[in-house]
């Protein structure tokens, strides 16, 4: 280990959103030199490689909508970035329902022989009713979704490490199956979203990592504490993700005008129309707080409440933030851009190094404490 370097185990993790739906990370009329298609992703998975990304996340969308009128499924676009790299692990996104388990589960195992192991999946629980409805798939209410995903879960861990494997649940039951073969060790990692307190719950039990939407570091704390005291005793730890959307430039100046004229040009009816959406998915829990449950109209701007992560300034502001994240408890960050290409390639040779820096520095203190 050097002067300006941590353990990699212990160094905070970046992912980048994959562009395979159309429209980019933001519900504006702004300039995005952004494509969904195979060529400019492919590029962009490589250059995220170069930057030291160590993951990308495919979405999962079956209709248009807000902006996103093209989708690519996230199983086979995953594969098709995997083959175009050599590191990059990329996380497909699934919804259960549309995916039977051992479809997945059969999709994953083959697809980890093929790349050496680099596959993960995200588990989407659902917030698109109308999706749901236009598929002809049952919308279940909020804290079903999650008892449906947690089932999800532990059936395709199940298969994956079991022989003649039994599952006798509410919505999934297997009798004596065996999935031969079964991936490359170690299993393929399982990445969930939410901010509800089923969510959450369901993060603590079974899942390997917890996405949560962008937030303030004290949001982001709570949520996190909140599932440190539900693991107590467990042996399960969960390894947490935060949403961020990422304008860096030069001067504070220039990144805060980009995301001015992001906001003003936003597109007000799909913006409207997908705040009511997501409102209605993040209401629907119990305790009312699910994800975009208190969303304003200017963070649903970025789909995933991005912009109050605040990773918005130049790369030391941006990097300092990084590492408050990190001091909290966060090990990845989950990271949109606008023109993703050379934003990433700009953050991987600006960002990152003073990331690395600024962890290494705290761990010197920490050793000299």
């Amino acid at each position: 280990m050097t002067a300006t370097t941590t353990s990699s185990a212990d160094a905070v993790k970046f992912a980048y959103w994959v562009p395979n739906v159309s429209g980019g990370l933001v519900i504006s009329k702004i300039e995005q030199r952004t494509s969904w298609d195979i060529d400019y992703n492919r590029k962009l998975a490589q250059i995220a490689e170069q930057a030291g990304f160590e993951y990308a996340l495919s979405q999962i969308r079956f209709t248009a909508g807000y902006g996103a009128d093209n989708q690519h499924e996230s199983v086979s676009f995953t594969h098709a970035l995997l083959a175009a790299t050599e590191k990059l692990n990329v996380i497909a996104a699934v919804l259960p329902g549309p995916w039977h388990p051992v479809l997945l589960a059969k999709q994953v195992a083959t697809i980890s022989h093929l790349t050496k192991g680099r596959i993960a999946v995200n588990i989407v629980s659902g917030w698109f009713r109308g999706e749901f409805q236009a598929i002809g798939e049952p919308w279940l209410d909020h804290d079903e979704r999650y008892r449906r995903s947690e089932e999800f879960i532990r059936v395709i861990r199940g298969i994956w490490s079991e022989d003649n494997y039994s599952f006798n649940g509410a919505y999934y039951r297997f009798e004596n199956y065996t999935l031969k073969p079964k991936p490359l060790a170690p299993l393929p990692e399982i990445f969930q979203g939410g901010s509800s307190r089923a969510a959450r719950d369901m993060a603590a039990r079974v899942s390997d990592w917890y996405f949560t939407n962008g937030n303030t570091p004290d949001g982001i704390k709570a949520q996190i504490d909140d599932i440190r005291a539900k693991e107590a005793g467990t042996g399960h730890r969960a390894k947490i993700g935060v949403n961020a959307f990422a304008i860096v430039r030069e001067t504070e100046e220039e990144a805060r005008a980009v995301l001015n004229e992001i906001l003003e040009k936003a597109d007000p009816d799909a913006v409207k129309g997908f705040h009511h959406e997501v409102q209605n998915a993040g209401n629907a829990s119990p305790e009312r707080e699910g994800n975009w449950a208190k969303s304003t109209f200017e963070d649903l701007v970025q789909y995933n409440d991005g912009f109050k992560t605040n990773l918005i300034g130049t790369p030391r502001q941006v990097a300092e933030r990084i590492v408050e994240l990190k001091s909290i408890g966060v090990d990845l960050v989950l990271l949109g851009f606008l023109h993703f290409q050379e934003e990433v390639e700009y953050f991987g040779k600006h960002v990152v190094p003073l990331v690395r820096e600024l962890e290494a520095a705290k761990e010197r203190e920490a050793v000299a404490a």
